[in-house]
């Protein structure tokens, strides 16, 4: 049993096709499909079922999925661990961040890490919550920003900030200019938010059960800026965290007071799992940053 036919054997499982598999490992689909079969020969069990275009794991692949992965993501540990051993903070950090968070809180902290730590080489991957929880099992992705807490037994969080919710309305609404109001102010609105694929939905909705108010949804995007362009228009009000925030002239943001009415915002990791030395210099720098923001805060 060799590496790269475990290697090529999830490639298949987690894009469902040899054609995508080879695209994304870099090997003629020949080759790739006759390392599949060489895998299966060996273990002298079928670990796919072809259909057509597509592919499914068997039974047995599925029972054989964790334990591949589990063998890769040791040998990468063991090869990041003996790298580490002999090099400064340097080497590859895979940034998982969720939509709702990458461009308010990212951009800053990145740039400072990499004015310190020039030798880094950071690329960041923007996926719902869901599926950075799926590449963070991978080991497609070694740390995750993302709204806590994390679905997950297998995953270690690390908070590092809780913002307040604030209420978004059009500039002449009749509630724009107080200095908060509750969800049972606005239980009539309708309501803009981000589609059911964002975390920060489920935020919004949890808000809103919690004070018994059912919103009636009237629109649904991907993006704070649309939804946001939609509330200026007079279309509706929505609900975004504190460090969304804009400075629009046809919008007003005002703090919503119920008790709930926050989300945390931490990195996820895999447990156990071995992390560079870059890797662990840039988990340090966020909760450092934290700690020094919730001081400054408190003054």
């Amino acid at each position: 049993m060799e590496v790269h036919q475990l290697r090529y054997f999830c490639a298949v499982a987690e894009t469902g096709s040899f054609t995508r598999a080879a695209e994304r490992e870099q090997v003629a689909q020949p080759s790739l499909s006759q390392q599949i079969l060489k895998l299966e020969e060996e273990l002298g069990v079928r670990l796919f079922d072809r259909l057509g275009r597509s592919v499914r794991l068997t039974d047995l692949g599925q029972i054989f999925l964790p334990r591949a992965r589990a063998i890769l993501m040791e040998l990468r540990s063991a090869k990041e661990e003996v790298a580490e051993k002999q090099s400064s903070v340097s080497g590859p950090l895979c940034l998982g961040v969720i939509p709702t968070v990458a461009p308010y809180f990212l951009p800053s902290r990145m740039a400072l890490f990499l004015r310190k730590y020039p030798r880094a080489a950071i690329t960041v991957v923007e996926d719902v919550t869901v599926r950075l929880v799926d590449r963070l099992r991978a080991g497609l992705v070694d740390l995750a920003l993302m709204a806590l807490p994390a679905r997950g037994h297998d995953l270690e969080c690390f908070p590092l900030q809780t913002e307040r919710l604030f209420a978004i309305l059009p500039k002449n609404h009749a509630m724009a200019r107080k200095r908060s109001l509750s969800m049972k102010d606005i239980r009539q609105e309708p309501f803009l938010l981000l589609r059911e694929d964002h975390c920060f939905r489920e935020t919004a909705i949890e808000v809103c059960k919690h004070a018994r108010v059912t919103p009636q949804v009237v629109f649904e995007s991907g993006q704070f800026s649309s939804i946001m362009a939609m509330v200026g228009a007079g279309l509706g009000i929505s609900i975004v965290p504190e460090m969304a925030l804009e400075n629009r002239p046809d919008c007003c943001s005002v703090l919503i007071s119920d008790e709930r009415a926050s989300r945390t915002v931490g990195v996820a990791i895999l447990k156990g799992r071995f992390l560079s030395r870059v890797q662990r210099a840039f988990l340090t720098q966020l909760q450092t940053d934290a700690t020094h923001a919730h001081a400054r805060s408190h003054r």
